[in-house]
């Protein structure tokens, strides 16, 4: 068994700066970790991988700081890591980004499974997995929690609001990860030997067929129009009564002083 698994870079501080051009995030040098739902994808497809005999690749879009992520990964039990950089790759929206990462994954090709997590705490748009399921035109399942495989056939456990559903699909497929059980620690030798490693780096022009019009920011039709912080709401009040009747009295004078109701 196959797993690819797709990650994310993302940055673990509050001291992000935008691009005022792009108006994307700038990601270079700011202190990143792995996206979490992408750590669970891992989790899960290393526990595939015991279970069946199979071998798992970790393969992330980003800058070159991204060789961080894979090397965590690679600690963690993965087999293989890639990293597509590319300038051309600079500003890609969910459409190019999943555009970029499917064809990143014919090129490896043999697999079973594609994993992602099931959104990205930077962006939240939780497109990038379905993305990859329509360039690869293959079937999907989001929010899995869990899999169990039968043959050629995965059952997957999907979470849903308030329940589960459990949705069998045919090999190969596209599942994205919602929070599973905790993941492992990175092993310490294999960290050791991840510091040392030579990861690929494969540029637009490796990918066979790239469509160059696809990639980045000029391939994508999302347009950020303006990016704004929020303007701080004042701490509010705070009403006070010995009881809830008292409380609430409180609380009506305040609104009508206040001409709100």
């Amino acid at each position: 068994m196959k797993i690819i698994v797709c990650i994310k870079q993302v940055p673990d501080t509050n001291e992000v700066t935008i691009n005022p051009e792009t108006n994307t995030l700038n990601r270079v040098g700011v202190p990143s970790i792995i996206n979490p739902f992408d750590k669970f994808a891992l989790e899960l497809a290393l526990r595939l991988k015991e279970q069946h005999n199979g071998t798992v690749t970790a393969l992330t879009m980003g800058p070159p700081q991204a060789r961080d992520a894979l090397k965590e990964c690679y600690a963690m039990g993965a087999d293989e890591i890639v990293l597509l950089s590319d300038k051309y790759f600079g500003g890609a929206d969910t459409l190019a980004t999943s555009y970029t990462l499917a064809a990143a994954i014919r090129k490896i090709g043999g697999y079973d499974l594609i994993f992602c997590g099931k959104q990205a705490i930077d962006g939240d748009t939780a497109q990038v997995g379905t993305g990859i399921a329509e360039w690869l035109d293959l079937p999907q399942v989001v929010c899995g929690v869990d899999i169990k495989i039968n043959g050629d056939k995965a059952v997957v456990k999907k979470e849903l609001d308030a329940t589960y559903e459990r949705i069998e699909l045919p090999l190969p497929a596209v599942v994205t990860i919602s929070k599973t059980l905790d993941f492992r620690s990175p092993n310490l030798m294999r960290r050791m030997k991840a510091s040392k490693m030579e990861i690929p780096v494969w540029k637009a022009e490796d990918l066979p067929g790239i469509d160059m019009t696809r990639l980045g920011l000029k391939g994508s039709p999302t347009k950020v129009g303006r990016i704004f912080a929020p303007t701080p709401r004042d701490a509010g009040i705070k009403v006070q009564g010995q009881t809830a009747d008292e409380a609430a009295r409180g609380l009506i004078d305040y609104l009508l002083n206040a001409k709100v109701i």
